[in-house]
């Protein structure tokens, strides 16, 4: 593997990634006591794969879920 880094002080490198662990975080993990590390993996999986793929609205995709604009993008 190798680091993606650039020069020092550039903040945009891993906006996106942020942003993504961000939302993770206060939507799901902050909020909710889990009680065995096999119920955080069960839940994370459920958040990623139902609702933040398929249900949860994107602004940067015009307010759409990344599973509508792929089967856009598919049906084209």
């Amino acid at each position: 593997m190798i680091c993606s880094t650039s020069r020092k002080g550039n903040c945009y490198d891993n906006a996106v990634q942020e942003s993504w662990y961000h939302a993770l975080k206060t939507e799901l993990v902050y909020p909710e006591r889990f009680k065995a590390p096999a119920d955080a993996i069960s839940k994370i999986f459920e958040y990623i794969e139902v609702f933040y793929s398929r249900e949860r609205l994107h602004t940067s995709l015009g307010y759409k879920a990344p599973a509508a604009i792929e089967s856009e993008h598919l049906a084209a």
